[in-house]
């Protein structure tokens, strides 16, 4: 068992037409610092960290855990799409109980625009309904982050509420893994 309940972890590696999604490895530590230090990718989710800072927190090899993803394009990590369980005192539940796996990404700014992010969370939201059906999954983002309202939509998310947190405007929305028909 899990964070993300009784899926099997870590699944083989992930393939799309582009994209190899994988555990993290030494090899991605600098992309791993390079995202959490970057003022462009920090820019929705509170601001860069500073480089020095995010260096040394950072470990040889980046932690492993249930639910994160490295993105893979051509032998270089270009990103990371990761699933956690939000703790019950999050509000904005769409589960009485809480706990709804939350999908969250960062890409290197190079990777924008290219359709990346929406193959490589495509891909974890497909692995993700196999291994748990029926169990929805929640995203936030700021609502001033337009590319990340546009990914919300076209990977199927519906809005379930706006509210204001962190000195700005959040949207949050859910998706709802399909059930096979029984029978």
């Amino acid at each position: 068992m899990t964070m993300l309940g009784p899926a099997v972890w870590p699944p083989a590696p992930i393939r799309t037409e582009r994209l190899v999604l994988r555990e993290p490895e030494a090899r991605d530590r600098a992309v791993v610092v390079e995202l959490h230090s970057s003022p462009e990718v920090g820019a929705y989710i509170g601001g860069a960290r500073p480089r020095a800072e995010v260096d040394r927190a950072v470990p040889a090899t980046p932690n492993r855990r249930p639910g994160l993803f490295v993105v893979e394009l051509d032998g270089a990590m270009i990103g990371v799409v990761e699933l956690n369980r939000r703790g019950p005192e999050l509000r904005s539940r769409v589960r009485p109980d809480g706990g709804e796996a939350e999908l969250g990404y960062l890409f290197l700014p190079q990777a924008w625009g290219h359709g990346y992010a929406a193959e490589a969370c495509a891909a974890v939201l497909d692995w993700f309904a196999g291994a748990l059906p029926g169990e929805p999954v929640v995203l936030t983002t700021q609502t001033a982050n337009e590319r990340s309202m546009r990914l919300a939509a076209k990977l199927g998310f519906t809005k379930v509420r706006l509210f204001e947190e962190w000195g700005a405007e959040q949207w949050f929305g859910v998706w709802t893994t399909p059930v096979a028909p029984s029978g």
